[in-house]
C-alpha cells in the first residue's frame, strides 16, 4: 500500500507542477522579462557589456522551467504521499481527503509562507552577487526553523487539546507557533537588496506571482492525492474485512 500512495503522490506532484508551470508562464515569466530589461538597461548605461547566455530565455521560459517544475513536483508529491502514509491514522480521525487537504495547507505555511515573509523571492536585477551564499543559508536556515517550530506546536498540541478541549487546545498551538516564527525571525539577519530605481510594480506582482505558483503547487496536490489515496484505503479496508469474514 505505500508504494501505491507514493505513486499516486508522485502523479499528484506532476500534475500540480504542470499547473504551477502553467501560472507561472502566464503571470511571472512577464514580470522576469521587465526585470531582464531593467538590468539591461542599466548595464548598457554603464556601458558593460550584456552576459552571455549559456541556455536561451525561450528555452528557459518554456522546457527549462517545465523540466525543473515536474522534477520538484514529483519529488514533493513522494515526500508528501509519505508523510500522508504515516499521518493516517496517528493524527485525529480525519478522511483522506481531509487529512490530504490538512497536510497540503500546513506543508504550504511551514515551507513557502513563513520563509517567504521574512525572505520573499526576487526577480533577476535584485540582489548582489557577494551575497548569494549569505541569502541561500539564511533562506534554506529560515526553513529549517519553521519546520523545528511547527514540530514544537505539534508535539504540545496533543496535551493542550486534553487539557483544554479541541478548540482551545488548537488555538494554543497555533498561537504558539506564530509566536516562535516572530521570535525567530526577529533575531535572522535582515537582507534588502532591491535598488532604489527598480520599479515597484515589477517586484510586487514577481512576488504575488512566486506565491500564487506555490500556492497553486500545494493546493493541487492537496485536492487530487486525497481522493486517491482514499480509494486505495477503501480496497485496502475492503481486502482486510475480507479477509477477517474468511477467518
Amino acid at each position: 500500500m505505500a508504494g501505491r500512495l507514493l505513486s499516486r503522490g508522485m502523479i499528484a506532484g506532476v500534475a500540480a507542477a504542470f499547473l504551477a508551470f502553467l501560472f507561472a508562464r502566464i503571470f511571472g515569466e512577464p514580470q522576469v522579462h521587465l526585470a531582464i530589461a531593467f538590468e539591461s538597461a542599466k548595464d548598457l548605461a554603464a556601458g558593460e557589456p550584456p552576459e552571455a547566455e549559456l541556455v536561451s530565455r525561450g528555452v528557459q521560459a518554456s522546457f527549462g522551467l517545465l523540466t525543473a517544475a515536474v522534477m520538484y513536483g514529483a519529488a514533493y508529491g513522494g515526500i508528501f504521499a509519505t508523510v500522508f502514509a504515516f499521518a493516517y491514522g496517528r493524527v485525529g480521525r480525519f478522511s483522506p481527503r481531509a487529512l490530504s487537504a490538512l497536510l497540503a495547507a500546513a506543508a504550504f505555511v511551514v515551507f513557502v509562507l513563513v520563509p517567504d515573509l521574512k525572505y520573499p523571492p526576487n526577480p533577476p536585477a535584485v540582489g548582489l552577487p557577494g551575497t548569494i551564499n549569505l541569502r541561500t543559508e539564511t533562506y534554506f536556515g529560515m526553513i529549517l526553523l519553521s519546520l523545528c517550530a511547527a514540530a514544537a506546536s505539534f508535539m504540545t498540541s496533543r496535551p493542550l487539546v486534553r487539557r483544554l478541549g479541541a478548540w482551545n487546545g488548537t488555538f494554543v498551538s497555533i498561537a504558539m507557533f506564530i509566536a516562535l516564527i516572530a521570535a525567530v525571525q526577529s533575531g535572522m539577519p535582515d537582507i534588502n537588496e532591491v535598488p532604489t530605481d527598480f520599479p515597484a510594480t515589477v517586484l510586487w506582482r514577481f512576488r504575488e506571482a512566486a506565491l500564487g505558483m506555490q500556492i497553486v503547487l500545494w493546493a493541487t496536490i492537496g485536492l487530487i492525492f486525497g481522493p486517491m489515496a482514499g480509494r486505495i484505503l477503501d480496497e485496502q479496508d475492503g481486502r482486510t474485512g475480507s479477509a477477517m469474514e474468511k477467518l
